[in-house]
């Protein structure tokens, strides 16, 4: 025989005593009690848990749509870590159950010779000025015109190469590398990967390369050995003319001829690779176009060839991209790290490297480039060891202009033209010269205002601008040296900055504002250096590797007062931790709090009063009933 379990028992005792205080809190007259118990459960319902019921019941998901939900969130998987990074961006065209975005970024692919904005009709665009924005009506995209299909797109800024997605409600998908390519910068390339899971064959709607607006092209099929097989291949050339100019140039396009219909078998997957190469004349006049059609249109077919003999399997092909991504993680070797503020209008680390990535689209990798010759990548690389001049401004991350949205191709080219002519007057028209990696040399230096000035690298800002944490990371010094800068605000809200050398060819040394106290000398840990606000005002840091240069600094920056920097007030810290200036939570919470407060004292006094007239009340009933 079992013996019952005490302690089941006494679960089971205050199981029952919680039912009847309910019941007993149910039964009877709505009293004021129970009336202001129940509002205070209504109102923690409406502020906390209405949103997500809300959510629950309008935005519930068909069958179909988590199918095509699932699809996106495992295509999307791969890039969680840059994301989060802000190494690359997302934009979502699906339901409202999938995350969102706080910018609308344009997706966009360059390399400095052509570039082109991945939206669905899209067209090339060539060098004009100092940006890809001369429109060629060319539309080099193939897409599957299947309108059910959900769309997500990824750019990852580190290789250099969009990604599109689509998935169908059946589970078929369609996936799409774009990238214009860095080491043959002729060459755009598609690849198209198409899966389908169902059980039966698949036809597929593809929408085909067409021109619009190029009254002067011509076409023409040519057929390009492709391994064993012929394949047919189509050549547009024809003539642009340049905005307020007589002059004109001569352009010419190759790309892969398809069917416009695909078929993929049963449980069967299908990849696609478009290869399309462009070429064009420097400006010219236009009895001359004739002479210079033939000379672009013959180098045209001639990249073609080159890019088909690079890509005769699918391990080539992987090759050809590796070699592309590979130029683009150099390009971001020297970068720049800020801390996220929740302060409204500030610059974050989204909108920095989307505005990078756009802006070095728009230039050429020269020295990377397979035609180039060793003459001319040793000069290029002589250049981007000397910066003197560079950069010469404020900093760039309080200039508001070079900040717009880079929502369409129009304002991606007007941020990336304003971009470049700041750098350039600016005195970093050396790096410029040198191409894409000059040119985030330069982005970099002016987010700091960092300037090499007359045998030394200084650090120009006011210490009041030091309320986020800062890393400059591996800024070139000459040929074999790397420093990285780093701003960390501390407990007491002061900023500290410290410098360390990633590699060096030579010893340096650095002193902090006014340069009063010794050369300190730098090496691979990290130098403590405190902010100095000097006055009259004068930069925080400065580097050399010239230790008598900066001892004759001490006797050259004239100063009046140096004082180690106040500490930032504490509204300021919390405005950019927290958004607001009232501490870590969040708002609703607060007006939650103060609600409860006003409503327990409104119960309090009515509970007083309710006292009060009782008594007064009893009193008077016990004095007439003595009288009588």
């Amino acid at each position: 025989m079992e013996r019952p379990n005490p302690n089941l028992s006494d679960m089971n005792r205050r199981a029952g005593e919680i039912v009847r205080r309910i019941n007993r809190l149910t039964d009877g007259p709505l009293t004021r009690k129970k009336l202001v118990i129940l509002l205070l459960v209504f109102t923690f319902l409406i502020l906390y848990v209405g949103p997500s019921l809300l959510n629950w019941l309008f935005y519930s998901e068909s069958a179909s749509v988590s199918k095509q939900n699932v699809c996106h969130r495992k295509l999307l998987e791969p890039f969680q870590d840059a994301l989060s990074e802000y190494d690359a961006y997302m934009r979502l065209e699906t339901t409202a159950t999938l995350s969102t975005i706080g910018h609308n970024y344009v997706p966009y692919v360059g390399n400095g010779l052509l570039g082109l904005a991945l939206e669905h009709d899209s067209y090339l665009n060539i060098k004009y000025g100092r940006t890809l924005s001369l429109p060629v009506y060319y539309h080099p995209l193939y897409i599957v015109d299947d309108y059910e299909m959900k769309e997500s797109t990824v750019v990852e800024y580190k290789n250099g190469i969009v990604h599109r997605f689509h998935c169908s409600s059946s589970g078929l998908h369609v996936t799409y590398r774009y990238y214009a390519h860095r080491t043959i910068p002729s060459l755009f390339v598609q690849e198209i990967h198409v899966n389908n899971p169902e059980t039966d064959v698949k036809s597929l709607k593809l929408s085909t390369p067409r021109v619009s607006d190029w009254p002067t092209s011509v076409k023409q099929t040519i057929k390009l050995h492709q391994g064993v097989d012929i394949k047919e291949y189509e050549v547009v050339t024809g003539m642009i003319s340049i905005p307020e100019s007589e002059n004109v140039l001569a352009v010419s396009v190759v790309c892969r001829k398809m069917e416009n219909t695909i078929d993929i078998d049963a449980r069967d997957a299908l990849d696609v690779l478009v290869l399309t190469t462009v070429q064009y004349s420097r400006p010219i006049k236009r009895s001359d176009y004739a002479k210079h059609k033939d000379i672009v249109e013959k180098k045209a077919v001639d990249e073609m060839e080159k890019a088909i003999a690079l890509t005769g399997d699918r391990s080539a092909v992987r090759a050809l991209r590796d070699n592309h991504a590979r130029v683009w993680q150099g390009l971001w070797y020297t970068g720049f790290y800020i801390s996220d503020s929740k302060a409204e209008g500030v610059i974050n680390g989204d909108r920095i490297n989307a505005t990078i990535y756009a802006i070095l689209s728009q230039v050429r990798s020269y020295e990377h480039e397979e035609h180039i010759k060793p003459a001319t990548k040793s000069e290029i690389l002589r250049t981007l060891t000397y910066s003197e001049g560079c950069y010469e401004g404020f900093s760039t991350l309080d200039a508001f202009n070079l900040w717009k949205p880079l929502n369409s191709l129009t304002n991606l080219n007007a941020v990336a033209s304003v971009w470049m002519l700041t750098l350039e007057k600016q005195g970093c028209h050396n790096l410029l010269k040198a191409g894409a990696s000059g040119v985030n040399q330069a982005m970099i230096l002016s987010f700091g205002s960092l300037r090499f000035s007359n045998q030394h690298l200084e650090y120009n800002i006011h210490p009041s601008k030091l309320h986020r944490d800062f890393l400059f990371r591996r800024v070139n010094y000459g040929n074999m040296t790397h420093v990285n800068i780093s701003v960390i605000l501390q407990e007491d809200n002061k900023a500290a900055i410290f410098v360390a050398l990633d590699r060096s060819d030579k010893t340096y040394y650095a002193c902090d504002g006014g340069c009063l106290d010794s050369p300190v000398q730098l090496g691979p840990y990290r130098k403590y250096f405190p902010v100095k606000l000097t006055e009259p005002l004068t930069a925080i840091l400065y580097i050399t590797a010239d230790k008598q240069h900066m001892e004759d600094l001490r006797h050259a920056i004239h100063v009046h007062e140096v004082v180690e920097a106040p500490a930032h007030e504490n509204h300021v810290i919390a405005l950019h931790k927290h958004g607001h200036s009232l501490g870590g939570l969040n708002p609703l919470f607060w007006v939650s709090i103060i609600v409860l407060i006003v409503m327990f004292h409104l119960f309090l006094c009515r509970i007083i009063m309710n006292e009060f007239c009782d008594n007064n009340s009893n009193v008077s009933y016990k004095r007439l009933y003595n009288k009588a």
